[in-house]
């Protein structure tokens, strides 16, 4: 994909592998809107994108708050009329024994890893439209358990590992409904594993030893992104750069439709359809 002229939103930008594809985009010729929680390192990660003869700019926003995605996305519209890359790549790691909440009350990891990628890709899609050909990346992971409708929020049993892994299993659900959605808008979207366990502050606080790089796992998401291979293809999931199958529940329609239902009341949105916005 030729990347000049190209407006790029990635969030959790300012560190491990999201930093490095932000600067790869950057150096490509992408200007770049880079997502993160705190301004001085948002700042750096411009720096660096600059100094090396790109655009970019930092949107600062805590994407555990249903307030701040949507300021974040109107920080999005009111810096650009275009919108060709979407990679919503934030999430939090599988570390920590106790079940936390985000702002609205919500079990974090779904809130965080999940729920924000639904609201801010929600909010942000009459923009991808109107900037067709567009493409949204969805960063999840390898580790995918299926969701228990009758407790999502983990009240009971909480296990790290589990919300981690349901909460990455919702966003490839959520890939491939949003896929049938957009058929004939020229926008496509698509989820990934980048790669197990890379060297990033995530991976280390789970008490990982990281056994693979933060350039495989750009390597995986910047196909996604930019690849002429992937041009009109859309809702399909890769591990790697390798097209996969993730956990049989993300191909149940059901499942997925109780999903959309539960997503939709838990952002406050009444519409049964996100394309119609």
């Amino acid at each position: 994909m030729e990347l000049k002229d190209k407006t790029v939103l990635i969030t959790g930008s300012t560190d491990g592998v999201g930093r490095l594809v932000a600067q790869r985009l950057g150096a490509g010729g992408a200007r770049l809107l880079v997502h993160g929680r705190d301004a001085t390192r948002g700042q750096a990660a411009v720096a660096e994108i600059e100094a090396a003869g790109g655009k970019a700019e930092v949107l600062v926003a805590d994407l555990s708050s249903l307030v701040e995605i949507r300021r974040l996305a109107e920080a999005v519209r009111a810096r650009t009329d275009r919108l060709d890359i979407l990679i919503n790549n934030a999430g939090i790691g599988t570390a920590g024994t106790k079940r936390q909440v985000s702002a609205d009350g919500y079990e974090l990891r779904f809130a965080v890893n999940y729920l924000a990628g639904f609201l801010l890709t929600s909010e942000l899609l009459p923009l991808l439209k109107a900037s067709a050909p567009a493409r949204i990346v969805n960063v999840a992971s390898a580790g995918q358990q299926a969701i228990d409708f009758d407790d999502v929020m983990l009240t009971r049993n909480y296990d790290g590992v589990r919300a981690y892994s349901q909460s990455k299993l919702a966003q490839i659900m959520f890939t491939i409904d949003l896929a049938q959605e957009l058929k004939g808008t020229n926008v496509t979207v698509n989820s990934l594993h980048p790669a197990s366990y890379m060297n990033t502050t995530m991976v280390r606080q789970a008490g990982i030893t990281p056994w693979n790089s933060v350039e495989t796992g750009a390597d995986a998401i910047l196909n996604l992104a930019t690849s002429p291979a992937l041009e009109g293809r859309s809702g399909l999931y890769f591990d790697g750069q390798r097209e996969s199958r993730a956990n049989a529940q993300a191909y149940d329609a059901k499942a997925r439709q109780q999903l959309r239902t539960l997503s939709l009341d838990l952002v406050g949105r009444q519409s049964a359809t996100l394309t119609s916005r």
